[in-house]
Order: C-alpha cells, then structure tokens, then sequence
C-alpha cells in the first residue's frame, strides 16, 4: 500500500509537467492565430477579392436573370451602389443554365467570406457594353464598329466572361502563400477551387467555338482569348501569367500541345498575381493609383484604398 501511495506521489507531478507542456505546445501551435499580423495580414487579403466576387456576382446574376444582388440577397452588398449598366443576355439555354450556376456561387463566396471578415460594401460597379467595348478595343488596338456588345449572344457574352474568374483565381493563387491562419487558407484553397472551376468551363466552352468568326468583326473567337491575355498581361506588369485558348507548341503542356484550354506555366501550375497587378488590370490603367475600367471610383478594402489615398 505504501509502495503504491509512493508512486502516485511521483505521477502527479510528472502528469502535471506533461499537461504544461502540451498546454504550452497547443499555444504555439495556435499562436500564428492569435497574433497581430495574423488577423491583420489575413483580414486584407481575404476581404481584397470581394472587389472582385461583387464583379462575378453582379455579372453573372444580371446575364442570366436580369437582376442582382439587390434582389436576390441586398443584405451582401452592405448598401453599396447598384452597377451601372447590367442587363440580361441574349443567352441560348444551356449558356444560361451554367451562367446561372456561376450567379449563385458567388453569392455562396461573397457570404463564405463575410462570414470570416467583416468586408465592405459593394463598389460601384460599371458592367455596360460601353464598359466591356473598351476594353476589346484596347485588346485588339482599335475600335470596333459596331461596339462590342457582351449582352447581344452567347459567343459574346462568354467572350466577356474569359474577362471574369481568371483575374480573380490568380490572386487566390498569389494569396494563398502569404496567409498566416489555418481557417483563411482553408477557405481560399475552397473559393480557388471553384472559381477555377468556372474558367476551367469557360474555357471549354470557347475552346468548342475556338475557330468560330464573331461577327461582324470578322475575328475567331480564340483569337479573341489571345488579345485579351495578351492585354492582362500587359496591363499587369509581371511577364507572361495569362494565356489564350491557343498558343505555340513550345508554350503547351510540356511542349507537346497547342492545345491550351486549361493555363498554366511550364509545369503546368497555376499562375499567380498580387493585388497590386490584378488592380492595374481590372481598372484598365496599368496603374493600381489610377481606377477606371470596371471600377470607375476605385476598389474598396485596404489594400486597394492604401493606392487612392
């Protein structure tokens, strides 16, 4: 009996010392959590691409319903402006079906983020034809006639939308490294997965039409895919992080295709691009200081305000 109570007198302190010390590991386990540069880090860069969410919400949601977020969930957009210009598509009833599909996903990322950081009203947004005229016009180094119209057909209205998830999945891309906290990369890897999701079939579906002529301006639609590349890319600064439909075989998966309907490097990965680059493109300046294009008064959130200021 002695030998007994002799040796619980020894376990209590040694389970007392394991207990500090899993205690204490946990603590640093979780600490990135808890730190300033954690939350502050993570929270800018998770409420950044709700800039860009808005876009895709209001887009998608007017070309297949004729309405937006003012409608289906106005509680999201925190009382921002409605976008300017936004209307319904001529869309035949697949196109629709899908367009629609996408519309109510970003309504699921637009709360999946909110749910983690407070975030910001919706910008305001200029989704006309005008809007998207310019920007084929600085694709292409001259003006269409008549202006290109993303709402007239199918063929147009996915062309405009090869303008759409990329932008935004190549920041979630460039993100991801950069965040401190298990739950925000958690919820990055799941928004990349489906805004990559939704190029992937995009791409698919030019990729279809690839040699089909967009009338009236006599152009294919993969060559369309390349001058818009080629514009991001030179919009963004950073080299090559955006390719067409179509490119030379020496720039396919491991050289051996043409081919090019999902994008990716050498190694077939994901490009990456900062706030700072996917700015100077969504605002069609090639300056992250100067808004225009999609966003005529600036994005919101910190990082893209710290340039207007």
């Amino acid at each position: 009996m002695r030998i007994i109570e002799e040796r619980r007198s020894l376990l209590v302190p040694i389970v007392m010392v394991l207990f500090f010390f899993n205690t204490c590991h946990l603590q640093v386990m979780s600490c990135p959590m808890q730190t300033t540069n954690c939350t502050d880090q993570d929270r800018k860069l998770l409420e950044f691409p709700l800039n860009l969410e808005y876009l895709e919400a209001e887009f998608f949601l007017f070309g297949a319903l004729g309405f937006g977020l003012d409608t289906v969930a106005p509680s999201l957009t925190m009382g921002g402006p409605s976008p300017i210009g936004a209307q319904i598509a001529n869309l035949d009833r697949l196109t629709r079906d899908i367009v629609l599909q996408f519309a109510w996903q970003e309504v699921g990322h637009l709360r999946a983020i909110k749910k983690t950081v407070k975030g910001f009203a919706r910008p305001l947004l200029d989704l006309s034809k005008k809007s998207f005229a310019k920007v084929m016009d600085d694709a292409f180094g001259r003006k269409f006639v008549p202006p290109f119209d993303p709402y007239a057909n199918s063929y147009n209205y996915l062309i405009a939308s090869y303008l759409v998830p990329y932008v935004g999945l190549t920041g979630y891309v460039g993100a991801n490294p950069k965040l401190h906290c298990p739950a925000s990369r958690k919820l990055v890897a799941g928004l990349l997965g489906v805004e990559s999701g939704q190029d992937a079939v995009i791409r698919t579906m030019l990729y279809a039409r690839a040699k089909h002529i967009v009338h009236p301006y006599g152009v294919s639609v993969a060559a369309f895919t390349d001058r818009i590349s080629d514009l991001r890319n030179k919009l963004g600064k950073r080299g090559v992080k955006d390719e067409g439909l179509v490119v030379h075989k020496a720039m396919g998966a491991e050289e051996n295709v043409a081919g090019n309907v999902l994008v990716g490097d050498k190694m077939s990965l994901a490009f990456d691009r900062t706030p700072e680059e996917i700015l100077r493109i969504v605002y069609g300046t090639g300056n992250e200081s100067i808004p225009g294009g999609f966003y005529p008064k600036g994005a919101d959130g910190e990082i893209a305000k710290s340039y207007l200021d």
